[in-house]
């Protein structure tokens, strides 16, 4: 009996991996030890898809079913902090990650899917808002030491006039990518909080396809939200 269910458990196992229509490749510099976990965040926890023991070898693969792309997530067994993850915009076909163990993840580069790219290209924009964000921090810290409130108040303009470019900047982003899934990723988890009816402007324009994946589903759930807790 028990030569029976391990015979169907290993054909089950099998199966799962004959259906894999996603590769990750993966390879941490100087890292000798450990395991790598892929997650997808879910239900707000992070959810362990597999898992990899690295023994001796910087490389690894995992294999995977996917639904449709969707963003996930590597993790070290090292490293537990929710900003310690790498993520990615995954889909069918492969993906590969490069990062350190020094840096695992300041020093992640990934190469993969259409909607990374359009993600990174995403990201890089909003990284030259950080910078700005930074310089007036910087600016607004030193104005302190001279109580002169008159610049106070027009550095909190400045603060709030980026704000609003950063937000108006992801809103024309995700229009003018109305038939790629980053659209509604980027609605739901960068401007939850923007005003309902720009949240709704990039409902509207999504592709039919696009509006029923998983971050077009639950952008429709974030505007009912927010329009029944208005009312």
């Amino acid at each position: 009996m028990k030569q029976v269910v391990v015979a169907v458990t290993l054909l089950l196992l099998v199966g799962c991996k004959d259906e894999a229509n996603f590769t990750l490749e993966g390879n941490i510099k100087g890292l000798k030890k450990g395991v790598v976990y892929l997650e997808r965040f879910e239900d707000s926890t992070y959810q362990v898809i597999d898992s990899v023991v690295i023994n001796g070898s910087e490389s690894f693969t995992i294999q995977t079913q996917l639904e449709e792309p969707e963003v996930l997530f590597l993790r070290l067994d090292k490293n537990s902090k929710e900003d310690e993850l790498v993520s990615f915009f995954a889909d069918k076909g492969i993906t590969k990650v490069s990062t350190t163990l020094k840096n695992f993840y300041f020093d992640a580069k990934i190469e993969g899917t259409k909607q990374q790219q359009l993600l990174e290209d995403y990201l890089q924009m909003m990284g030259r808002f950080n910078d700005e964000n930074l310089n007036l921090i910087k600016a607004s810290i030193e104005n302190k030491s001279t109580s002169d409130t008159v610049s106070q108040v027009d550095y909190q303009t400045k603060f709030d006039q980026l704000l609003r470019r950063k937000y108006l900047y992801t809103i024309n982003f995700a229009v003018n990518n109305r038939n790629s899934e980053l659209a509604p990723y980027l609605a739901v988890y960068e401007i939850p909080d923007a005003n309902v009816k720009l949240l709704d402007t990039i409902y509207k324009s999504l592709a039919e396809d696009i509006k029923v994946s998983k971050y077009g589903k639950e952008l429709e759930e974030v505007l009912q939200k927010r329009k029944t807790d208005s009312l």
